[in-house]
């Protein structure tokens, strides 16, 4: 008989309390995704909490006000980095940054830290929104890429989404992909590729669970499919991608 294995689901992956390099990782990322999908309204109930009363911050200066000020250039880093891949021209995500840090550079004290970091999460969301808009203009489109995102781990077909919209399958498909220039089945590939290869290196869950979280037809396909979209297996993209420190370190060479 086939191993039955436990069913998880990415929001549970995304919410979870994972530690690692003292801060948990999964709320992070989950983090810079909010930002480069340009969701204000989420971003903005996410700022709960002043950057420099965070906890779990490592200490990179025995200097209080310093150590703010090296994390939240490597927060700055890392949110240009996402944002660049999610379409953000380098030249406008890297001003951005070169902006704030220098702002936090010249920042006294930690609240400061915390309004400076707070303008640039907000900053670069907009400029993510705004990008989105300039691509997709109508509220169907709209609707089902928001139903995409909260869905991934049931199996969404053209169907499902030309029903949410209220239009028929063969109009709704042919919206979207001039609206994305991408497909509907595309299309949620895609974004569950996005969510398996975070999944991949930032949790234990074996490959087999995150393949079904995701209601990939079967782990093999899921292998097969990340291989064909980045040249490496499941196993060897966490492999290469599971630790932090590589984006740290890239984040603070630059």
């Amino acid at each position: 008989m086939p191993v039955q294995h436990k069913k998880i689901s990415y929001q549970e992956f995304l919410h979870r309390e994972y530690e690692f390099f003292r801060a948990p990782l999964a709320p992070e990322m989950d983090f810079y995704e909010t930002i480069r999908s340009g969701n204000l309204r989420k971003v903005r109930s996410l700022l709960n909490e002043p950057f420099h009363m965070k906890k779990g911050l490592g200490v990179l200066s025995d200097d209080p006000l310093q150590n703010l000020k090296y994390h939240l250039t490597i927060t700055t880093a890392l949110i240009a980095r996402f944002c660049i891949s999610g379409g953000l021209s380098q030249a406008e995500a890297y001003s951005l940054s070169d902006y704030y840090i220098r702002l936090a550079d010249e920042a006294s004290t930690p609240e400061e830290i915390s309004e400076i970091h707070n303008e640039m999460c907000l900053h670069y969301t907009k400029q993510m929104q705004n990008l989105q808009r300039s691509t997709v203009t109508s509220k169907a489109v709209s609707t089902a890429i928001n139903y995409i995102y909260e869905h991934l781990h049931t199996r969404i077909t053209l169907e499902t989404l030309a029903s949410v919209t209220n239009l028929s399958a063969p109009y709704f498909s042919r919206l979207f992909k001039q609206e994305t220039g991408n497909s509907v089945s595309g299309y949620i590939l895609a974004k569950k590729l996005e969510t398996a290869k975070s999944m991949l290196a930032s949790s234990s869950y074996s490959i087999a669970e995150i393949s079904a979280s995701l209601a990939f037809p079967s782990q093999s396909y899921f292998t097969n499919v990340l291989k064909k979209d980045c040249g490496l297996t499941p196993k060897e993209y966490r492999v290469q991608n599971r630790n932090i420190n590589f984006y740290l370190q890239r984040a603070l060479k630059n």
